[in-house]
């Protein structure tokens, strides 16, 4: 999948862990390693929007796009 999610390096960044996250966004842990280990297949604008005011990131901090070669 081309589009690549690094939610794990800004969370390690952060130094925040997956529980403490998953709680702020009351998010179920479930649903957070779905995302974090990029097996997910959509996010809401609404999750994304979350994640970015509790780690203080942007957007593309968070999603990256790389080409199939």
């Amino acid at each position: 999948m081309p589009i690549i999610v690094n939610l794990d390096v800004m969370m390690a960044k952060r130094k925040i862990s997956s529980t403490e996250l998953a709680g702020k966004l009351d998010l179920t842990m479930a649903n957070l390693s779905i995302l974090k280990n990029n097996k997910g297949k959509a996010i809401r604008f609404s999750t994304l929007e979350n994640i970015c005011k509790e780690l203080n990131c942007q957007p593309g901090d968070i999603l990256e796009y790389k080409t199939d070669e």
